[in-house]
């Protein structure tokens, strides 16, 4: 198992990732040259494995549910989903708010996924109230034809009259199975929904100062977290 500065001695093999002198425009122009890749994302034609047009009439029945109470609502979206292999969770009205406020200005980010051996970057772009995710290799190898590997939907239908966003997402079970999109899911709340400074301003430098990002800061805010510990352990228990 490596640690994250093994993984980052591989990373500085790579052209991309050799090091610079901080400011120096080649990592910015790389960034830029991701996020515009990475803007095609949910603008091409859909994939195998995800929904055209997954709106939440398509789920369930909104005016039935709007005579419940908030609680009652997420009680049945939980049930709903339970049985189902995939990510789902019911935001309040106000941290929606402060993640949908800072995507207007900040709609492209990187989520870093534990690995066996180290971590594997993954791009996340918003899309409206989608937010499509792919892996950074797949950006780097197919460019604009790299295809979403992850998408959360975002319902804000019921969130002025209850107080609650709904989301749920579909993933191509090739790439990425069900923990693991829990885990990049989980680090849109962290990063994007945070309190603190510092962590937001991790997406604030992407996507505004590039030169300045450092692509090993967002482990560290991960592994602070611990939101991948749990992941990690359950892939270190599968080894064979």
């Amino acid at each position: 198992m490596s640690d994250p500065a093994a993984f980052e001695s591989r990373l500085e093999k790579r052209s991309e990732f050799r090091k610079q002198p901080v400011g120096h425009s080649r990592q910015g122009d790389f960034i830029k040259c991701v996020e515009q890749k990475t803007d095609a994302l949910g603008k091409q034609s859909v994939n195998r494995g995800f929904t055209k047009d997954k709106t939440l009439s398509s789920i369930f029945n909104i005016e039935m549910v709007k005579e419940k109470t908030a609680e009652e609502i997420k009680q049945i979206w939980q049930q709903y989903f339970a049985a189902k292999d995939t990510v789902y969770t019911v935001i309040p009205a106000e941290k929606f708010d402060l993640i949908w406020n800072r995507a207007q200005s900040c709609p492209t980010f990187l989520c870093a996924l534990p690995r066996r051996e180290g971590y594997e970057f993954f791009v996340g772009q918003w899309t409206g109230t989608e937010l499509h995710f792919t892996a950074l290799i797949n950006i780097q190898t197919r460019g604009e034809a790299a295809a979403s590997q992850l998408i959360l939907y975002h319902y804000p239908e019921l969130k002025e009259e209850k107080g609650i966003v709904l989301m749920t997402a579909e993933m191509d079970s090739t790439f990425l199975n069900v923990a693991e999109a829990q885990c990049i899911a989980n680090q849109v709340q962290l990063f994007y929904a945070t309190d603190r400074k510092e962590t937001y301003g991790l997406v604030e430098t992407f996507n505004l100062r590039p030169n300045e990002f450092k692509y090993m800061s967002v482990i560290a805010e991960l592994e602070q977290s611990g939101l991948g510990a749990e992941l990690k352990c359950a892939q270190n228990q599968n080894k064979t």
